[in-house]
């Protein structure tokens, strides 16, 4: 006879990822050359959901080194850029009670263009995150209530130890002590 139990657990209900694009300008006091550098560090991001939308707030520094100047001096460039993006995801299952987000960084925000207009720089940020829906959901199980049957436990005894044992010899010493002398 077959019993079913339901067990409440936590699982992804939806994944999914998607790939940004962000274009920007900063400002300079000097009038660039040649652009020798960009980096992006400091990525820091969080997620939340509001019905089916997920919106991912984050923000993130750029490092712009440059020439000017024709090329006899640099310097560098430093502009904090915040986002918020909005995502639409759908639960796949029917999620028991509230959803947890976790959004991940697949591919880290990367400078992928960057060009001089007058003082101005443009530049282009690429950025991929992966956002993963986790909610309680019921998993339904077979269950066997029979027992497993015990197995016996035997005591292992060594027949021929025991034999050995009986087969002391009172005058070994003696025997060992006249075989050696000869």
């Amino acid at each position: 006879m077959s019993n079913y139990k339901e067990i409440v657990t936590k699982a992804v209900i939806s994944k999914g990822k998607k790939n940004f694009v962000d274009n920007d300008s900063v400002e300079v006091s000097n009038n660039p050359s040649t652009i020798l550098g960009c980096w992006v560090i400091n990525h820091n991001f969080n997620g939340v959901k509001s019905n089916d939308q997920i919106t991912i707030n984050g923000s993130y520094d750029i490092n712009i080194w440059y020439s000017y100047d024709n090329d006899t001096k640099t310097d560098v460039v430093k502009k904090n850029n915040t986002y918020s993006e909005k995502v639409n995801m759908r639960s796949r299952e029917d999620s028991y009670s509230g959803e947890e987000i976790i959004v991940r960084s697949l591919k880290q925000p990367s400078c992928i263009d960057v060009n001089i207009d007058g003082n101005k720089i443009n530049y282009t940020v690429d950025k991929e995150l992966g956002i993963e829906l986790v909610g309680d959901v019921k998993v339904k199980i077979e269950a066997n209530m029979e027992e497993d049957p015990w197995d016996e436990i035997v005591e292992e005894t060594h027949d021929d130890v025991i034999e050995k044992i009986d087969e002391v010899k009172e005058n070994f010493i003696d025997d060992t002590i006249n075989n050696n002398s000869l």
